[in-house]
């Protein structure tokens, strides 16, 4: 069971980085333009982190085993219809569709692994393996991707199909049926009220440069957008079976939990997207060559993962989130200061890639240990949908206000070499700094309080 929940976790990470070394093919062949891409990114964020909460609450629901294999059906039935379509917009739609179904998938499974698996070490080495699979996935697309955007790009959106249906076969035999199921009831206007106020967000930051930022269309769709998160909120506290128990959110280790994921994920998929702009439209270097520049960092993480949930056990998670900021601060930080206007792959990027390799490998399986970590089983779908829902939402504002910096700086002087990308890795150095700081602060109140 174990194995076919790993498979899942993997084609997330393979399609995500595959995705992501073909953008430039795609943009070439549709005739997408630098903010149109980032949409085929976030098309697929947004759909799967808007709907986590409901995949999340669906699967305590109506039966983890159920939701878990239909998501993944329509999963495989996105993926082919995202290898044929010939419209910039259509594919952008099938890529939502695709995160949507993940939506349901991704917490299904971690609540399937969760309340499989008894708090403790069985659950931090299950958890553990889980997260390799994760990076062996994410590490295979970059090969993968670029080795299939060089026959095609299209490749790169079909070769999921067969995966994700053996997966389906397995899952029919291998996940046994659930003994119980939660009761209640869906909250379905929290789910369309998330949904529509992130998409409306990420979309008023990624248009606001070109349209400018006081232009009546910008400014409507900024209290538009407010008004439809505030409405969420609201419901939350109003609804019988609310999509999110804010009551959680009392909980400081989970809050801290989730606003690491959001450093995490938010820095490193806006950095991948800015390096695979410049690495490929700027230098011109191939899919293949760009792909295996990033490898690094995800060999790093295969490699390290095995022994996280040892290292749970010993040392907690709490240090190991801090180690996984730091290496992360450090990582954007040495970028910053030896880049340049020309990067050198050996002294600037390759140390980069290993030290956001090292973050990844302490923090994903230690963040998602603390999120769930005392969480009654039945709420772990609600625990496990809320941590990657802040991880994927926050990934997508992050990457929207770096394409619109990217965007604004290429108009500008020096838009042959790296200075149009500057202001967005400043801005994910920052925010990786923020979560440094955010998991500094309880452990040296902890220490100050024990040196008393």
């Amino acid at each position: 069971m174990l194995a076919v929940l790993c498979i899942v976790l993997f084609l997330d990470g393979l399609d995500v980085s595959m995705v992501g070394v073909a953008l430039p093919s795609i943009g070439a062949e549709l005739g997408l333009s630098t903010t149109a891409l980032q949409w085929i990114v976030n098309g697929y964020v947004l759909g799967y982190g808007g709907l986590l909460l409901l995949g999340g609450r669906t699967a305590d629901l109506l039966g983890r085993r159920r939701v878990f294999l239909i998501a993944l059906a329509v999963f495989a039935a996105a993926s082919l219809v995202g290898g044929l379509v010939d419209n910039g917009a259509l594919l952008i739609v099938t890529r939502f569709v695709k995160g949507l179904a993940a939506a349901f998938t991704a917490p299904t499974a971690m609540s399937i692994l969760t309340t499989t698996f008894a708090e403790g070490p069985a659950r931090n080495r299950a958890l553990s393996i889980f997260t390799v699979f994760g990076a062996s996935g994410y590490s295979s697309g970059l090969v993968l991707g670029g080795l299939l955007t060089s026959a095609g790009w299209r490749w790169t959106f079909l070769t999921p199909v067969p995966l994700a249906l053996g997966a389906l076969i397995a899952g029919l035999v291998l996940i046994p049926k659930d003994r119980q199921r939660a009761e209640g009831g869906h909250d379905l206007i929290g789910a369309a009220t998330l949904t529509a106020g992130m998409l409306l967000a990420v979309y008023t930051v990624v248009s606001a440069p070109e349209r400018g930022w006081l232009h009546p269309l910008t400014l409507g769709s900024v209290v538009l957008a407010a008004a439809l998160l505030t409405a969420f909120v609201v419901t939350e506290n109003r609804v019988a079976h609310p999509l999110i128990r804010l009551g959680i959110l009392r909980i400081g280790k989970v809050v801290r939990a989730n606003l690491s994921l959001v450093a995490l994920f938010g820095s490193y998929l806006s950095f991948q997207f800015v390096m695979t702009l410049y690495l490929q439209d700027v230098l011109g270097w191939s899919p293949l060559q760009m792909a295996l520049a990033l490898l690094p960092a995800g060999v790093l993480v295969a490699v390290g993962s095995p022994f996280m949930g040892r290292l749970i056990d010993r040392y907690g998670t709490a240090r190991l989130i801090l180690a996984s900021m730091l290496s992360l601060s450090l990582g954007y930080l040495w970028f910053v200061f030896t880049a340049g206007a020309t990067p050198d792959y050996v002294v600037t990027v390759l140390p980069t890639m290993l030290l956001l390799g090292g973050g990844f490998a302490f923090g994903f399986s230690s963040i998602m240990a603390q999120a769930t970590d005392g969480i009654d089983d039945s709420e772990q779908g609600l625990a496990s949908g809320l941590v990657q829902t802040s991880g994927q939402v926050g990934a997508a504002l992050v990457l929207a206000v770096v394409t619109a910096l990217v965007s604004a700086g290429a108009v500008g002087e020096g838009a042959g070499d790296f200075s149009q990308f500057d202001p967005g890795v400043n801005l994910v150095t920052w925010i990786a700094l923020a979560g440094l700081v955010l998991n500094v602060v309880p452990l040296a109140r902890r220490y100050r309080a024990l040196t008393r």
